[in-house]
C-alpha cells in the first residue's frame, strides 16, 4: 500500500485547465468549491432546470449544460449519484477531449461495467473518506479528508498524477492519499454500507 503527500504533488498538470464537474449534491458541491479555492479553473456542468443550477451560481461557480461543460475539459468528474453516471456517460461522451481524465468519487459504475470509458481516456478514482459537507468544513479549516486514488485506465501516462493533483485541490493531499483499486474501493464501500 503506497501513500501521498503533498509533496507526491505536482498540481501543475491541471493549472489553467478546466475541471468540468457533473453533479452538485454533497460531494460535487464540496469538491468544486474547494478546487475553486484553490485556484483550479472549475465549470459545473448541470441540467438548466434542476435545483443546483442557482445554487451553484449562487456559490460563485460558473455553470453550464453537461455538454458543454465537460468540452474542452482536461478532467471531468462524475459526481452524481451512481445510478446516474450510464446515462450521464452516454450524454457527455462525444464532448469530452480525447486524452481528457474521467474522475469518480466511487468506483462503483466503472467496475461494473456500467460506464465503459474510451480507450483514449485516463480514469481515475479520488474517494474521500468522508462525506461532501467533512471534506468542505476540513478544507476551509485549513485540514483535509484523507481520499483513496486508483487508476483504472492510464490512456496518457499521466493519470496518477492528474488524480493526485485532484486530491490536492479537494484538500486530501493533506491528510494522505492511499492507493488502491477501483474494485477495492467499490467492494469495501458496499460492504461497509
Amino acid at each position: 500500500m503506497k501513500m501521498y503527500s503533498e509533496a507526491d504533488v505536482d498540481a501543475s498538470c491541471l493549472a489553467d485547465r478546466r475541471v468540468a464537474i457533473l453533479g452538485y449534491g454533497s460531494q460535487g458541491r464540496a469538491h468544486a468549491l474547494n478546487l475553486k479555492d484553490s485556484g483550479f479553473n472549475v465549470v459545473m456542468g448541470l441540467r438548466r432546470d434542476g435545483a443546483s443550477w442557482a445554487q451553484a451560481e449562487a456559490d460563485g461557480l460558473a455553470v453550464m449544460e453537461p455538454a458543454e461543460a465537460v468540452r474542452d475539459a482536461a478532467l471531468v468528474a462524475f459526481l452524481p449519484p451512481d445510478m446516474v453516471h450510464k446515462n450521464l456517460y452516454s450524454a457527455v461522451a462525444d464532448n469530452i477531449a480525447e486524452g481528457a481524465a474521467l474522475l469518480f468519487a466511487h468506483g462503483f459504475a466503472v467496475h461494473f461495467g456500467q460506464v465503459e470509458p474510451r480507450a483514449d481516456l485516463d480514469v481515475v478514482l479520488i474517494a474521500p473518506k468522508g462525506p461532501g459537507g467533512l471534506v468542505r468544513r476540513q478544507y476551509e479549516e485549513g485540514h483535509g479528508v484523507p481520499c483513496l486514488v486508483a487508476v483504472h485506465q492510464d490512456a496518457t501516462g499521466d493519470a496518477l498524477k492528474l488524480a493526485l493533483a485532484y486530491a490536492a485541490g479537494i484538500g486530501g493531499a493533506r491528510a494522505g492519499v492511499i492507493e488502491t483499486t477501483f474494485a477495492e474501493e467499490t467492494e469495501t464501500d458496499l460492504f461497509g454500507e
